[in-house]
């Protein structure tokens, strides 16, 4: 058997909780980060030439 397929199978101890905690806590910072992220770049995306470059042309606005 190998030590990775043994290390999964060994129960949690008191020692190897501080990094499941440590895991739970990365998680939910992550998640809460990705969930309250005022920036949306969909948004602010320019979806074909503005006012200023019809005028520039000579084209009317419809």
């Amino acid at each position: 058997m190998t030590p990775g397929i043994a290390d999964l199978s060994a129960p949690r101890t008191a020692s190897s909780s501080k990094g499941l905690l440590a895991d739970i806590a990365e998680f939910w910072g992550t998640f809460i980060k990705a969930a309250f992220d005022p920036y949306h770049p969909e948004q602010h995306y320019m979806r074909g030439p503005g006012p200023a470059c019809a005028r520039k042309l000579g084209k009317t606005a419809k």
